[in-house]
């Protein structure tokens, strides 16, 4: 069985940094695509950024490219988020998600068979 566990999120004034972190258990995390959703009060669950299984090609949501880098270390067998400049809008529940048939990534919920619990980012103004 495959788990994914988050760590990383809490409360950052707007203009600070935070990084997350996704350790997976079970599977073989080197050969998954992997990705991060957030999802704010009130909305649907978007694509963050994604990764390939190498590292080798990553994908952001616009509004992110330049603040947010998407990483991976497949020998800890852990993704990383690392979100610099953070905004309120920022503010969402951040998720992780293994996509075992992926060979680069997909910004595609449904794509993912494996999900983490989730981690709370809070970004005050």
């Amino acid at each position: 069985q495959v788990q994914l566990v988050e760590s990383g999120g809490g409360l950052v004034q707007a203009g600070g940094s935070l990084r997350l972190s996704c350790e997976v258990f079970g599977g073989t995390f080197s050969y998954y695509a992997m990705g991060w959703f957030r999802q704010a009060p009130g909305k649907e669950r978007e694509f963050v950024a994604a990764i390939s299984w190498n590292g080798g090609v990553t994908g952001y949501l616009d509004s992110v490219k330049g603040r947010f880098i998407i990483s991976r270390d497949n020998a800890q067998n852990t993704l990383y988020l690392q979100m610099n400049s953070l905004k309120p809008e920022d503010t969402a529940i951040y998720y992780c998600a293994a996509d075992k048939y992926g060979v680069e990534y997909s910004d595609q919920a449904d794509q993912y068979e494996y999900w983490g619990q989730g981690t709370q980012v809070t970004v005050s103004s």
